[in-house]
This record gives structure tokens, C-alpha cells and sequence, in this order.
């Protein structure tokens, strides 16, 4: 299977919302993206609208129906009922449910599905019925009883949390450490008929690796460093590049 590549639009939203003016606009660069190959794309609002806003929603449910029905989008955020009443107005095709509290800056960890997969299984049965796949995002430590507990939740997939992995970016005998983790928890959840999805500070540099160690990789989240990229070689061609690397 090819790895798909979802970008990430919230670093574009955050760099427009430094002034009062649409640009860099959000569903602009979206259409970039998709025309350029990307899967779909991923946005993470959070209750302060920091970097997405609610009212992007609409406009990039309506980008993907109207121009590119082939793609996917997929809203990440803590499962508040507000996040929930939110999502099932915009159906996406996936939720990734996140255990960050609102106000932390980003991501940075997955969810304790020891003691709180029996909270997590009414939620994510809730959003199946709607028609939305759920993935959770869970620590790529080889935890196999942990990604079990994920599975007994009902979700379709867990996305590993690749943060340790992408921090290793100078230290090549650590970040291969967090790679075999990390395929150590993605050979647990393709054993148990998880798919597998992966994000945060994914590069050029280290996804190809990633992709190599996790052949069944069904999909990567990438939004700080595809955008870091952008501004060095536009949109287009970082997509382009992007793409590549996930064929490893």
C-alpha cells in the first residue's frame, strides 16, 4: 500500500490570523495542496480559534465536495460535547481524537488508554455511527496491551504520536531507537486489524525512513514542517516532495 498524505493547514491559519486580513488564505493553499496530490487535509480547532477557525470548516467541507469528492478530511481535537456537536455539523470523513487539553500549544502525547478506553468507547461509537472513521492518537512507545485497549474502543485506527521520532532529527542512533517503538506499536495494531496512521514533526528527511519501518502506514498528518518547507519552495512543489517521501 502507498502512504497518503494529509496536510495539515493549522500553521497557514495561524500565520493569517497575525493580522485582520484573509491571506494567506486557508482554503486557497488547501486547493494547492490537493491539486499538487495530497490526499486531503487535516485541521485541529481549538476552542480559542489560535490558528483554525469554525468558520474555515465550511469552507474546506465545501472545497473538498465541490472540487475534490475524492479526498478526505480530517478534524483532530480534545472530545469536548462542543468539538463533538462540531464535528458531526461538518462530517468529516475522519476524526482523530487528541487527549491534549485546549489550551496546550500543540499535540504532544496520546491517550492513556488504560484508564480511559471505557470513556473513549461511547464517544468513538458515537462518531462511527455518523459514518466517520475515528483514529486516536496514541504514544509510539510498544505499548501492545495499550494499543489493544485502543482496538476494544471500536475506533478504526490509531494515529501515532511521532513527536519523539521528529525531535531526533540530530541524533541518528536515538532516532532509530524511536523508530523501531514506533513499528513495534504499528505491528501491534495491524495484528489486531488496526490501520495506522502518523503525525507530528514528519520531514522530507525522516518520513521515508518511517515509511519503510511501517509498510502498512495507511496515513500521515503533516503541518509544521510541510509548511516550513512551503515558504522555501512554495506549496506545489513541497506537496510534491512530501508525496515522494512517502513512498520511501
Amino acid at each position: 500500500m502507498s502512504t497518503k498524505l494529509s496536510v495539515n493547514l493549522n500553521a497557514v491559519a495561524m500565520l493569517r490570523n497575525r493580522r485582520d486580513l484573509p491571506w494567506p488564505s486557508v482554503t486557497h493553499l488547501g486547493r494547492i495542496a490537493l491539486q499538487a496530490g495530497a490526499h486531503g487535509l487535516t485541521v485541529h480547532p481549538r476552542p480559542d480559534q489560535r490558528h483554525i477557525r469554525f468558520s474555515d470548516l465550511p469552507d474546506l467541507r465545501a472545497l473538498i465536495d465541490d472540487e475534490f469528492p475524492e479526498a478526505e478530511f480530517n478534524i483532530e481535537g480534545y472530545p469536548t460535547d462542543d468539538f463533538l456537536d462540531l464535528v458531526e455539523r461538518i462530517e468529516p470523513e475522519q476524526v482523530t481524537l487528541v487527549p491534549d487539553d485546549p489550551s496546550q500549544a500543540t499535540s504532544d502525547h496520546g491517550w492513556d488508554f488504560r484508564k480511559l478506553h471505557n470513556d473513549l468507547a461511547p464517544i468513538v461509537e458515537r462518531l462511527n455511527r455518523k459514518g466517520m472513521q475515528v483514529s486516536l492518537f496514541a504514544d509510539g512507545d510498544g505499548d501492545e496491551e495499550s494499543v489493544a485497549l485502543a482496538k476494544a474502543t471500536g475506533a478504526a485506527r490509531i494515529e501515532l504520536y511521532t513527536g519523539p521520532y521528529g525531535g531526533c532529527h540530530d541524533d541518528s542512533d536515538r532516532a532509530a531507537k524511536e523508530l523501531e517503538l514506533l513499528g513495534k506499536t504499528a505491528d501491534a495494531a495491524k495484528a489486531l486489524g488496526l490501520g495506522v496512521n502518523a503525525g507530528h514533526d514528519l520531514t522530507v528527511a525522516n518520513l521515508p525512513p518511517l515509511v519503510r519501518r511501517i509498510p502498512h502506514l495507511a496515513e500521515v498528518s503533516i503541518g509544521h514542517g510541510l509548511t516550513a518547507d512551503a515558504l522555501e519552495y512554495g506549496m506545489k512543489e513541497t506537496v510534491r516532495r512530501f508525496v515522494e517521501a512517502c513512498r520511501g
